[in-house]
């Protein structure tokens, strides 16, 4: 695995500096500031790519971006509706301009609205650290008496109803503004925010698009830009829903392995590809995360590796932001499973042998919680993540480990 990090370019409070001591081999990163939909010139590109190369002192980085996540894709996209077509053609045209910059893995979504959703940002745990968290109830409560959403009821039974209004009843006027803030928090590092009346105005573009008609959507994007990505050289790798499950009514069609699957069947070149997110998928308990990288391995382009706590074994249960090796994932069997797939391609011959991979999210611990970074990307907790990550893949890699397996077997 290619050992990367999010960067979230000048504003970031984690610096290129950081990066570099926290031992990454290379960088995640986007134009977070180019409006959705239009074009990726070259200067801009060209830019971010130059102020990656140097640290604070004007010394060369030695860093590269490697990974675009993410390229966004608009809501007339989704919805094929008012500018979608001119949308993927200037798609077509920034993954033109990134590749002759030298990208070649580009990441994207097609989550409805709103890209991860999460109730709390700063959730305190027992040790002191503090995590993104998903309250189920929390969540509810929002949806049918903050947000007040047509039909909202309908999608609760009565019992979840119930608590969802107790739990407003427990909420004064701050608590009440911040759930809000922090479920319409969008796109990590997007100059986007919306209001209320933004999301329910959305809603309303959705009410009769249905999961069969948004995976069309979805499968008439990637037959569009698909095609020119394999003759381009690049790889487009689709992150799963996040959570991976319904909210707010909407449409949920990359929540599992027959999602991915279906997508990558229908259109069946390599170009088309997987983000294989461990935190979103594993957000569902009936995901087997190292079955879906042995079945789906040739076409994961990317790698997010964190880990999350399921709190209730029921879909669309609460969870929270575990740290990397203690959630319901088993990292080392996950790890192992990558390894395998990287052999195999190497065996193969194959110039994508080594999957980029980052260290997604992290907790907030030590001098992060008064850095106060990006909601999920800290320094200290990421760097934790990644050291963990990485001493995993050494050992399984390691000439002694791998001599026991032959001889065990």
């Amino acid at each position: 695995m290619k050992q990367t990090w999010r960067w979230f370019g000048p504003k970031d409070l984690v610096s290129i500096d950081d990066m570099l001591q926290a031992g990454v081999e290379g960088v995640v990163t986007a134009l977070h500031h180019v409006p959705t939909g239009e074009v990726w010139q070259p200067a801009e590109i060209e830019e971010r790519q130059a102020r990656l190369a140097v640290m604070k002192d004007g010394s060369p980085s030695g860093l590269t971006w490697d990974v675009v996540e993410s390229l966004p894709v608009s809501e007339d996209i989704k919805r094929q509706t008012g500018d979608w077509k001119r949308h993927i053609d200037n798609w077509k045209t920034s993954m033109r301009n990134l590749r002759a910059a030298g990208l070649e893995v580009i990441c994207y979504n097609f989550m409805p609205i709103l890209d991860w959703t999460r109730t709390d940002l700063a959730y305190r745990l027992r040790n002191g650290a503090t995590c993104m968290r998903f309250d189920a109830i929390d969540f509810a409560a929002f949806d049918l008496f903050i947000l007040d959403r047509r039909g909202a009821t309908e999608g609760y039974v009565p019992e979840i109803v119930e608590k969802a209004r107790d739990r407003l009843a427990t909420m004064n006027d701050a608590r009440r503004q911040e759930l809000t803030g922090n479920v319409v928090f969008g796109l990590p590092g997007a100059a986007e925010r919306m209001t209320l009346d933004d999301v329910k105005t959305h809603l309303a573009h959705y009410d009769r698009i249905t999961p069969d008609q948004l995976r069309a959507h979805l499968i008439d994007f990637l037959a569009e830009v698909t095609p020119l990505a394999e003759e381009l050289g690049m790889r487009l790798c689709c992150h799963p829903d996040d959570p991976p499950f319904p909210l707010l009514g909407l449409p949920r069609i990359m929540s599992t392995e027959a999602d991915y699957k279906a997508v990558m069947d229908a259109v069946d070149l390599r170009a088309n590809g997987i983000t294989l997110c461990t935190g979103s998928l594993g957000a569902r308990a009936d995901n087997d995360l190292p079955g879906m990288m042995s079945r789906l391995g040739d076409r994961v382009h990317f790698l997010h590796l964190r880990n999350v706590a399921l709190e209730e074994a029921h879909l669309g249960g609460s969870f929270h932001e575990a740290a990397h090796l203690e959630g319901n994932t088993d990292m080392v069997v996950m790890i192992a499973a990558i390894l395998a797939e990287e052999a195999r391609r190497q065996a193969e011959g194959r110039a994508d042998c080594q999957i980029p991979m980052r260290p997604d999210h992290g907790q907030d611990i030590l001098d992060d919680q008064n850095r106060k970074a990006q909601p999920g990307y800290p320094a200290i907790g990421r760097l934790k993540g990644l050291a963990e990550l990485r001493g995993i893949a050494a050992a399984l890699a390691h000439p002694a480990a791998v001599a026991g397996r032959q001889l065990s077997s």
